[in-house]
């Protein structure tokens, strides 16, 4: 396993880690798959267009619309209420798997990439990165 580490400058923000898992495969000839995982319940990790920059603000605008911060929500911690971040990375999975080519490549679509979905920043995160067999 790699350990990949995100550092976030908003509250909500997608990052393009699809690099930094290209670099975590050194020595992937052969595996099948690699498993992006990320260890926190207010982020998540998903695969989308990688070419138009817009698209991230979309993305992230339109999750602030379906969940709200100014509904009631009841959840709060240190940090202060983050019930939101909590549901959004729900709605985005914890992991992603991506199929490995031959030579060990990502084997994404031609406008594929895979983004780091912060939900409770800024902070720095991890990402897990796994070679499967």
């Amino acid at each position: 396993m790699q350990e990949i580490r995100v550092t976030t400058a908003r509250r909500t923000q997608l990052v393009n880690i699809t690099d930094e898992v290209r670099g975590a495969l050194d020595g992937a000839e052969g595996r099948s798959a690699v498993l992006v995982y990320v260890p926190h319940t207010t982020a998540g990790v998903t695969i989308n267009e990688h070419l138009d920059p817009e698209l991230l603000t979309d993305f992230e605008e339109a999750l602030g619309r379906i969940v709200d911060d100014g509904w009631p929500w009841r959840h709060d911690d240190v940090d202060g209420p983050n019930a939101p971040s909590h549901v959004r990375a729900s709605l985005i999975a914890p992991q992603v798997l991506v199929p490995l080519a031959d030579d060990g490549g990502l084997a994404l679509g031609t406008y594929q990439g895979i983004f780091f979905c912060e939900f409770d920043g800024p902070r720095e995160r991890k990402v897990y990165v796994t070679a499967l067999a």
